[in-house]
């Protein structure tokens, strides 16, 4: 009775099965009301405030995919310590491998949970450092635990002028290890943000203190680099998936490609929420150009979209960088489905004078399972997006039917069906009352000849015989002129029959009957 509790219902994907409830909530509210702070009209303010808090959080995506966000609204999913699990890994790592040694753990400089950072050193070569990056096992994992081995340890072997180059790679049944010589330069996205590399992921790229974009010639050349890349991978049918800024190491003025072991590994893609919105995004390839429009956005204006679909661009440094944006990230193009790399590659006045050449050699028996393995990556992305766009259907329905718009509508809607059905059982009943009227005049006034006049009695002479009775008149004819026709009914069908009797009746049919008349006055 002594304050407001208020609790806040999580839901994971569309399921409401997958549903849980939080209380206790402990966030910085709006200032406090010393009176009033009870009443009604106070704490639904207050919830509408909260709301709000919340849904600009969990719509925001850099934040939304914070640890300390996902602790809080899912504490008993993420309440394992993953620096601790990956610590004793490295450690066990180090056990086999003792040339290598940790200098410090780089604290939240990625944005997985599940993935940590260490800074590295050989020993006998102190001052070359390294980057050792630990993850456990995603979702889209389908490698068996051998070929998945296998593939990861050959990851060091890929030579590519435009892929960055892993020193050492290993995997074991529920993680993988890889390690990467460090760049003080940082990646794309520190360029982008003028961020240190070092520094937390939150703290780098949520709230950048100056929003500027590329140069047109920087633009042009990283883009063209990054799509070729992407070009040899799946040329090569390797899956990736991955691309966004953050997994662009710059070497120069060479854009290289990380994290090529995160789809064997099948963790999800950084992007995932917005892909799985649109059903035209259903392969590998597909995904990567898709990511390729969100990079490109953030190169060519310093910053990421603020929704996609995206309504309007802002002005760019090129109208041809504008036609691309167009053609992956505008509501039509994700309608349609993504344009293909090798027709992004037709970018003009960009030339690579890069001439190493590239290779990465994958065994044909491996180069099956990859495939298996990115059969079903797809088709689970498909059945998400399935199950994304059913729900919205129904979640579109049920708040049209809901709306005070609709209402009103089914309101007067009853109204005029109620009123018709009034009508109708008006009609009905008339019909049904004339019906009956007419019936019973029928019945009682049959069509009959005049009877012929009795003559007047003569009781009181009774010693003059009666006088013979004169002899019969002959029938008389029905005077047509003085008889009115029954009308016919145009309310009931069921009439007619009777009408057609009457209008068939014979007289000649009848029966002769002799009638006695009382009607006469007597005299006694």
């Amino acid at each position: 009775h002594s304050h407001t509790e208020y609790i806040i219902r999580v839901q994971r994907g569309v399921s409401t099965e997958n549903s849980w409830q939080i209380s206790t909530l402990s966030l910085p509210l709006p200032p406090k009301k010393l009176i009033g702070n009870m009443e009604r009209e106070f704490i639904a303010e207050r919830q509408k405030g909260l709301q709000a808090y919340l849904d600009v959080i969990t719509t925001h995506h850099i934040l939304s995919n914070c640890e300390l966000v996902k602790k809080f609204l899912d504490p008993n999913s993420y309440s394992v310590n993953y620096t601790e699990i990956a610590l004793q890994h490295v450690s066990m790592f180090f056990r086999s491998e003792p040339k290598w040694e940790v200098v410090e753990p780089l604290k939240d400089i990625g944005w997985r949970i599940r993935k940590k950072y260490f800074l590295m050193k050989i020993k006998n070569q102190p001052k070359e450092r390294l980057v050792l990056s630990w993850a456990d096992l995603g979702p889209d994992k389908y490698l068996s635990d051998r070929d998945l081995q296998y593939a990861v340890k050959l990851l060091s072997s890929c030579s590519h002028p435009y892929i960055y180059k892993i020193t050492f790679a290993t995997a074991n049944e529920s993680s993988a290890l890889v390690i990467r010589p460090f760049s003080e330069k940082g990646t794309l996205k520190d360029l982008i943000y003028k961020a240190k590399p070092k520094d937390p992921f939150l703290k780098k790229y949520c709230n950048p203190k100056k929003i500027q974009g590329l140069e047109l010639q920087q633009i042009k050349t990283y883009g063209r680099q990054i799509l070729e890349v992407l070009k040899f991978l799946h040329e090569k049918g390797f899956p990736y998936g991955h691309l966004h800024s953050a997994n662009v190491m710059l070497d120069g003025d060479t854009c290289k490609l990380l994290d090529l072991e995160n789809s064997l590994l099948g963790l999800p893609s950084f992007y995932r929420s917005y892909f799985s919105q649109f059903r035209k995004i259903n392969t590998l390839e597909g995904v990567d150009v898709h990511c390729f429009g969100h990079l490109l956005y953030e190169m060519t204006y310093g910053r990421p979209p603020d929704t996609i679909p995206v309504e309007s661009f802002p002005p760019a440094p090129s109208v041809f960088v504008v036609s691309v944006l167009e053609s992956i990230l505008t509501c039509e193009a994700l309608k349609n489905g993504m344009p293909t790399v090798s027709r992004l590659l037709q970018m003009p006045d960009v030339l690579l004078t890069n001439s190493e050449k590239p290779q990465f050699k994958i065994p044909t028996k491996l180069k099956e399972a990859l495939k298996i393995s990115k059969e079903c990556i797809e088709k689970r992305l498909t059945e998400e997006q399935k199950s994304i766009h059913q729900h919205r259907r129904l979640t579109r329905a049920q708040s049209h039917h809901g709306s005070e718009e609709e209402k009103k509508k089914r309101k007067i809607l009853a109204r005029k069906k109620s009123k018709r059905s009034a009508n109708e059982s008006g009609e009905e009943h008339s019909a049904k009352y004339s019906n009956s009227n007419n019936s019973g005049s029928g019945a009682s006034s049959p069509l009959t000849s005049p009877s012929s006049p009795t003559p007047p009695s003569t009781a009181g002479a009774s010693s003059i015989p009666p006088a013979p009775p004169p002899p019969p008149l002959p029938p008389a004819a029905p005077p047509p002129s003085s008889e009115v026709p029954t009308p016919r009914p145009e309310v009931s069908a069921s009439r007619g029959a009777l009408l057609s009797s009457i209008q068939n009746f014979q007289k000649g049919t009848l029966k002769k009957t002799q009638t006695c008349d009382y009607s006469a006055p007597r005299i006694s």
